[in-house]
């Protein structure tokens, strides 16, 4: 703010060709800054939008240090999360970066509330939807580095977790070359107390894999069709038929 205009009367300040270079809403952010008496000059510059400011504005009311969000390089909402976590005393340092868009920021935010170690996923390789994965996680105490890593899609992470959730071994499906309806039928299978090992196998579908794993939850041979270039409906088609053996048998008994 030009020192020119530093003690004018909010009436005479209007006036001004100054203040006629802002828009309407930037104009009403500069007169609440100075109907609050703080220090508008932090932000009296036309190249901010009114919500920019008014982050500005707020923070500068509640006492906070803006001069570390104060960058045209934020947008609002970025600057928004620094103000919370600013107003909550936490250590902003870590997401107060360019590099974050404002949803991973707020995940990086939930977990310094929750003091979780964000450091895990403070990582602007994750978008917002990994981090969201990677704090439930650490907020269940699970080993997340089973799965914090960048090459998962959400999907995949989803169904880790899952399995860490339910106690079981999640190694032979932590690969990135599994698809998530893949890990879905392996983990179904490990819950199942069955020899995942027997699906495990990239080159089954996950509706090959469904087929073997319901043949073996009914203690079928499902050898004879442990087969990736036995398509899935043929498989079922097998299936079918030694479950119907099986209950045959079991009959003339």
């Amino acid at each position: 703010m030009n020192k020119i205009y530093n003690n004018l009367s909010i009436e005479n300040l209007i006036k001004t060709e100054w203040f006629n270079q802002f828009n309407r809403n930037q104009q009403k952010e500069i007169l609440e800054g100075l109907k609050s008496n703080v220090e508008v000059s932090m932000y009296a510059n036309s190249d901010f939008n009114a919500g920019q400011m008014s982050e500005i504005r707020l923070g500068l009311k509640k006492g906070l240090d803006v001069s570390i969000y104060a960058n045209l390089k934020f947008k609002e909402e970025q600057m928004q999360e620094i103000r919370y976590g600013l107003e909550d005393d936490l250590d902003i340092s870590i997401y107060a970066k360019t590099e974050f868009d404002w949803p991973q920021m707020l995940q990086i935010r939930l977990g310094l509330e929750s003091n979780l170690n964000v450091s895990i996923y403070a990582n602007s390789d994750f978008n917002w939807d990994q981090m969201i994965q990677i704090r439930e996680g650490l907020k269940e105490n699970l080993n997340v580095y089973q799965y914090a890593k960048p090459d998962f899609n959400i999907e995949q992470m989803v169904q880790i977790r899952k399995g860490l959730e339910a106690n079981i071994d999640v190694s032979i499906y932590t690969n990135k070359e599994y698809n998530s309806s893949q890990m879905n039928e392996i983990r179904i299978a490990l819950k199942q107390k069955l020899p995942a090992n027997l699906l495990a196998n990239k080159n089954y579908s996950h509706n090959q894999m469904k087929e073997i794993r319901l043949g073996l939850k009914d203690n079928l041979d499902v050898s004879e069709y442990l087969n990736p270039k036995i398509n899935s409906s043929k498989m079922k088609k097998i299936r079918l038929k030694l479950l119907e053996n099986k209950i045959d048998i079991i009959k003339d008994k």
